[in-house]
């Protein structure tokens, strides 16, 4: 999921291009997950256990950089094209990294011209004068490696003129998916005589920056990132790809393929990341109010609990935890919400995962696009949830953000859900648990509790912010409807369903990875050379 900042490159293809592909029905599901492996003769990789599986990973660090001039042996020049979330970030940590390590390998910003990113890129030290920051096309026709940034509409627009740009031998770096989906849809491919590759940090730019940045004295920190190759014609793009990971910080990089993570990724943003936490606490809002709460009181309750408490126990510990914290009617009250949450909540999710792996999903963000000069993107920021968080963040005392027992178990079994929807898919657990935990509990909710979720959908990705804002009122009502009605009734707890919860694989793998987080946590109130608000 990636925070966005510009939205002026949204120009978006034409929906009757993007022709409707035949949607292929699910096959039976694998028992486990997928297995990944794979090797390099630069970076040291090693098998990790998550939960019944082995997946090879590289562990990141600052000690790693002396090993980059190797790996982007051959490339001159890096061009980043766009400045969007990820852009930024990305371009300052390379440029730092690469410098530290040595190389005289330039990087530069390349945007469309009489963009108003130009004094942004300015100030970080790009500079025309000194060829680190030009129109796009031209920074793309000198680069060895271009990093294609621009937002997904946009790439769905100038792919064309883009791979045309891109001088023989050229590689192209994207950290989505999506334009590989947009391909798949319109039944067209890459060009076979250019290397693509793919790292893809699960988390939006600003925390790709801000955790680089504050991790220079500890060896490093950062954002874990996805790494791909989808097309390998010079023999050296798997160790490229590891070099840039490893350049923009990432504490461990995981091995997926382009699909495997548009799918996961644009899923994952319309799930747990943003669109169900959303629905969760508007619905749960008005719920305990319903109840007799004050507004402030049910803010607390909901929004408060799941993202300044609830996802900081995630974090270190694992979702598990969450539940072993709670005792006597406090547990019972989590067995309750979560019987009764978590088929309603999966039912949404494979719903969602249905729409992403047919290409639906993409194309309504293709034709989202194409209306945007008549129905611009607005806020909703505006409503009483909203401003009772405001009023409630300014008198926080962080000790005293409650652990309601029902907000967790609504949102852990939604949280599971989307787990198990991704797994019986046969995506691999590094997958599974970095888009549905590492990703909301490191990246997107510290920014949610610093803000607001309602921030957050906001300033997010035009991708994330129209999948947000079209299946965060379905988790909503459906909730309300299924789950609320389901307790109030007085159905009994699914013990069943508890037990799963309870033994799921999916534990070990997260407090795996809870091992390999970042070793600093994100501080949103430290100095940072990123930025961060995008609508005023």
């Amino acid at each position: 999921m990636k925070f966005q900042i510009a939205i002026g490159f949204l120009v978006a293809a034409s929906a009757a291009a993007f022709a409707p592909a035949a949607f292929v029905p699910r096959t039976a599901s694998p028992a486990s997950a997928l297995q990944m492996a794979f090797s390099s003769e630069i970076f040291k990789t090693e098998e990790v256990q998550f939960a019944d599986t082995k997946e090879t990973i590289v562990r990141g660090g600052r000690d790693l950089f002396p090993l980059l001039p190797k790996a982007f042996e051959g490339i001159e020049r890096i061009g980043v094209i766009g400045w969007g979330s990820q852009a930024p970030a990305q371009a300052q940590n390379l440029k730092d990294s690469l410098t530290d390590a040595g190389t005289d390998i330039k990087v530069s910003i390349g945007l469309r011209e009489g963009s108003s990113s130009f004094a942004e890129a300015k100030e970080c030290g790009f500079s025309e004068d000194d060829g680190t920051l030009g129109e796009m096309f031209d920074v793309i026709s000198k680069s060895d490696l271009v990093i294609l940034l621009i937002s997904d509409a946009a790439q769905a627009k100038l792919y064309k003129q883009v791979f045309e740009a891109m001088k023989p031998g050229a590689t192209l770096g994207l950290s989505h998916g999506f334009l590989l989906g947009y391909l798949d849809g319109i039944g067209e491919k890459f060009p076979e005589d250019m290397d693509v590759i793919a790292v893809c940090p699960k988390g939006m730019g600003p925390s790709v920056r801000r955790l680089y940045e504050q991790g220079k004295e500890v060896n490093g920190a950062g954002i874990n990132a996805s790494f791909g190759v989808h097309q390998n014609v010079s023999g050296k793009a798997n160790e490229l790809a590891l070099g840039w990971g490893v350049a923009l910080g990432s504490p461990f990089m995981f091995e997926t393929t382009l699909r495997s993570e548009y799918k996961s990724d644009i899923f994952g943003e319309r799930g747990i990341l943003l669109g169900a936490v959303h629905g969760i606490v508007e619905s749960l809002y008005r719920r305990y109010q319903r109840q007799g709460m004050s507004p402030e009181q049910a803010f607390l309750e909901s929004s408060e609990s799941i993202t300044g408490n609830i996802v900081k126990i995630i974090s270190t510990q694992g979702i598990r935890a969450v539940y072993e914290k709670l005792e006597g009617e406090d547990k019972k009250i989590f067995q309750t919400a979560y019987s009764a949450s978590y088929l309603p909540a999966k039912e949404i999710l494979q719903e969602i995962y249905d729409e992403v792996a047919s290409g639906n999903e993409i194309r309504t963000v293709i034709m989202h696009g194409d209306r945007l000069d008549k129905y611009p993107v607005g806020k909703i920021d505006g409503t009483d949830t909203w401003k009772v968080g405001e009023q409630v963040r300014a008198t926080r005392n962080e000790d005293e953000i409650p652990l309601n027992p029902f907000t967790a178990g609504v949102y852990v079994a939604t949280m599971m859900a989307q787990c198990d929807v991704l797994l019986e898919a046969g995506h691999p657990y590094s997958e599974v648990v970095n888009e549905s935990v590492i990703e909301a509990v490191d990246s997107l909710c510290p920014y949610m509790h610093y803000r607001g979720i309602a921030f957050m959908v906001d300033n997010c990705s035009f991708t994330a912010k129209t999948g947000s804002r079209k299946w965060a009122p379905r988790f909503d009502y459906l909730l309300d409807q299924l789950a609320y009605t389901a307790v109030d009734n007085g159905n009994p707890i699914d013990q069943d369903l508890i037990a799963a919860f309870e033994t799921h694989k999916v534990h070990s793998a997260v407090e795996e990875c809870c091992k390999l987080r970042p070793s600093v946590d994100i501080s949103l109130f430290a100095e940072t050379s990123t930025k961060e608000i995008v609508i005023q």
